[in-house]
């Protein structure tokens, strides 16, 4: 399932986005403007709602994922009302809708809002302007992505609703005459990609819903007739599977049509006019049978910044299949051209709506929408920079001679980067210093059968290198994985995956990628045995438990077996249930002490700590008693892990029988009494390597040794005169009986 993370993508949006009616009522007028008593009715698309003291205005309510991309790191929206006054300076913000599991289950709302809360008093008016640089947000330790993200979308939103022209006076006049950068397709870039390559980086965008989803929608439409007449079928069939992209890009159009059909297209587009490919599957019709009667497609809308034109059948191509290798059999695929007079600039965002209809009755109908957003991917684009013109100036409203704020090329670009690109460029001294971690555990794994035939350098290696891991990756930089990320993950398949929020955790993407990595080689052992600060902090504590003659317990072999399955168990009902409710699933995932112990470093409520205290006493006495029992993410490892392409762990025929000295040291109990070690169990500590090289500990190795020592005894001078004394043979320093060399007889 991890190393899913690298090699299966899925692209798209998911369902039809909230807007700010459906949160609004979540908020006191008072809340986001001071002194204020009502809303007035919505205005615009999307939609801003005037907010008064009695009969005066204000300023404006907005909701934040109306206008920027507000994804945090569960991949759902964080929804941020936030009011601003008619000057564009941030009045209140309120957050009313968000599942970031950090927030959900760990650091408390309250600590995110005081943070977010400084942003109220902005002049965001002087952002869009370009006079003044954007406002950041303080760093909350344990929920960096979801500070950040809120921050982000609030500051991109207020500016992007400035811009518009629709709030903050003049202030978006000196901002139109900044010299814009232009973004355009770049033509030269027409490489051949498969379907998952598409998909992998977005150029082909997917909207999936399933029956249930749909039947949910209507019944929260508050449409009692269409609720009573709900789709039948099984809640998890696909309703409708709908996949779009711009084929007039090169690169996208070679791909999907083929260099025959692109060629065919680009001879019939005009210079500047987009063609989109749609294709669907399902039990619903994107196409429907209005285009047949009207010669109108009233099922698909195209919308971009507030304008929209549904497509007729002199647009409309017909298509039997795509080029693409690996393109799923499409019963639906038509080739639709955007009209020149529809203005459509296939570098902004646009979206693909379709309109889910319902027949009620004879004349009645129920329509609900879903989105299916879209953005050209970045490496298929180029930028260029133009400088300002009088014409620019004139068309601002502004005389020519007005002095215009100067912003650099690079400062205009860098305020265009996407969130993620502005973390990494943050924290690159973390990024640096991971990366160097995750070289030097490469190193010990390759030149391990050194490391180990050196017991006393062995166990400081690995003990300094836990600590590393406990103390800077776990506590100071709180890089502690969980399987929430894989129930997010999972969860993203199913709603539409987008790396962005991925992404925008480094040293934890740098982690799952080294972990998916390691499966193939390894197993789970690199991130169970040697990644996880929570196994590290485990260990640690019991190697000093055994300092203090701590008694240690080794449960029997059929017990030991019969209790590690219920990690799995954990695991299994933990997925089952994050395809239910992910909310529900990540409050269940409570099971693991990592965001107690590691993230939050015990600073949390008594039952928090009291548990995971607890799972750290047991610990004492059974090493890694919750890895080996009780671990839902180790489980979720284990499962890939057995793909692993190689066996790095050596083993003597006698291991298993009649040797159990490994068996009976494996510190998690990984080694059966047959002696094959179970990879699933395996967290790959070297210590049964480092036996299998001790020739005063390994049985085989003793023999080997013994052998070696009779023949140079034998061959020694003292041997060959006939005159040296009887020879004893040891190990580990004590004398074998029966086992003496003599000089032989004259």
């Amino acid at each position: 399932m991890v190393l899913a993370t690298l090699l299966i993508v899925c692209g798209g949006s998911g369902v039809h986005a909230a807007a700010l009616g459906d949160f609004i009522g979540k908020a006191q007028p008072g809340e986001l403007l001071p002194g204020a008593d009502r809303f007035g009715p919505m205005q615009g698309e999307p939609a801003i709602a005037p907010v008064y003291q009695q009969d005066r205005l204000l300023g404006f309510a907005y909701l934040t994922s109306d206008f920027a991309n507000a994804t945090g790191y569960s991949g759902k929206p964080i929804q941020v009302l936030v009011g601003i006054d008619p000057t564009g300076v941030i009045k209140g913000i309120k957050l009313v809708e968000h599942k970031e599991p950090i927030v959900l289950v760990g650091i408390p709302v309250q600590r995110i809002l005081d943070v977010v809360n400084k942003l109220i008093g902005a002049d965001m008016a002087s952002v869009a302007r370009g006079t003044a640089p954007a406002p950041q947000v303080d760093i909350v330790s344990g929920a960096t992505v979801t500070v950040l993200v809120m921050g982000d979308s609030i500051v991109r939103s207020a500016t992007k609703l400035i811009r518009s022209g629709r709030i903050g006076g003049g202030g978006v006049v000196a901002a139109a005459t900044v010299p814009p950068v232009i973004r355009t397709i770049d033509l030269d870039k027409s490489e051949i990609r498969d379907w998952q390559g598409l998909l992998a980086d977005g150029a082909v965008r997917r909207l999936l819903v399933t029956v249930g989803e749909v039947n949910r929608a209507f019944e929260k439409s508050g449409n009692s007739a269409a609720a009573e007449h709900p789709e039948d079928g099984n809640p998890d069939e696909p309703f409708v599977d709908l996949y779009a992209s711009d084929v007039a890009v090169p690169t996208i159009g070679r791909s999907l049509l083929g260099d025959d059909g692109y060629n065919r297209l680009a001879a019939r587009l005009k210079p500047g006019q987009q063609a989109l490919v749609v294709a669907g599957a399902g039990k619903y019709s994107f196409k429907g049978s209005g285009y047949v009667r009207g010669g109108i497609f009233d099922r698909i809308e195209l919308i971009q910044d507030g304008n929209s034109m549904r497509f007729r059948d002199r647009h409309h191509t017909r298509l039997g299949s795509l080029a693409a290798d690996g393109a799923p059999d499409f019963p639906e695929i038509a080739l639709f051209v955007v009209p020149t007079d529809f203005s459509f600039d296939p570098t902004a965002p646009w979206t693909l709506q379709l309109l889910v209809q319902r027949v009620i009755s004879v004349r009645d109908k129920a329509i609900l929408t879903f989105d299916l957003g879209y953005t050209l991917p970045e490496v298929l684009t180029k930028r260029e920079q133009r400088a300002a013109t009088v014409s620019d100036v004139a068309a601002a409203g502004t005389p020519a001679s007005s002095t215009v704020p100067a912003i650099s090329p690079s400062a205009v670009a860098d305020g265009e980067q996407p969130l993620w690109m502005r973390i990494w460029q943050g924290d690159l001294v973390k990024i640096g210093i991971t990366i160097a971690a995750l070289g030097t555990l490469v190193v010990i794994f390759f030149f391990q059968n050194a490391l180990v035939r050196r017991p006393r350098l062995y166990t400081w290696v690995r003990r300094g290198y836990l600590t590393f891991i406990l103390v800077w990756l776990g506590w100071y930089a709180n890089a502690q994985l969980s399987v929430v990320n894989v129930l997010t993950f999972a969860n993203s398949l199913i709603s539409g995956f987008s790396w962005e929020y991925f992404l925008s955790a480094p040293l934890i993407f740098l982690l799952w990628a080294s972990t998916a990595a390691g499966l193939l080689f390894w197993g789970r052992g690199p991130f169970c045995g040697w990644l996880c600060p929570f196994g590290a902090l485990q260990e640690l504590l019991n190697n000093i438990a055994q300092a203090f003659k701590v008694p240690q317990y080794r449960l029997p072999w059929g017990l030991h077996e019969r209790l590690w399955p219920l990690k799995y168990i954990i695991f299994l009902v933990l997925f089952g249930m994050s395809l239910y409710s992910t909310a529900l699933a990540e409050h269940l995932a409570e099971i693991e002490p990592f965001k107690t112990s590691i993230v939050l470093k015990f600073a949390r409520e008594w039952p928090y700590v009291v548990y995971a205290l607890t799972l750290l006493a047991v610990g004492l006495f059974v090493e890694r008693f919750f890895c080996r029992y009780l671990c839902p993410l180790g489980a979720a490892l284990a499962i890939p892990g057995r793909i692993r392409m190689f066996e790095w762990l050596r083993r003597w025929p006698e291991c298993g029988s009649p040797c159990q000295r490994c068996a009976n040291e494996c510190p998690v109990q990984a080694i059966h009494p047959e002696g094959h070690i179970n990879v699933n169990e395996c967290i790959y500590c070297m210590h049964c390597q480092e036996l299998y090289f001790d020739d005063h500990r390994c049985p085989h190795q003793i023999q080997v040794r013994l052998k070696r020592e009779k023949r140079a005894a034998l061959a020694s001078p003292a041997m060959r005169s006939g005159k040296g004394p009887d020879t004893l043979i040891t190990a580990g320093g004590r004398p074998i009986a029966g086992l003496t060399t003599s000089p032989p007889s004259p």
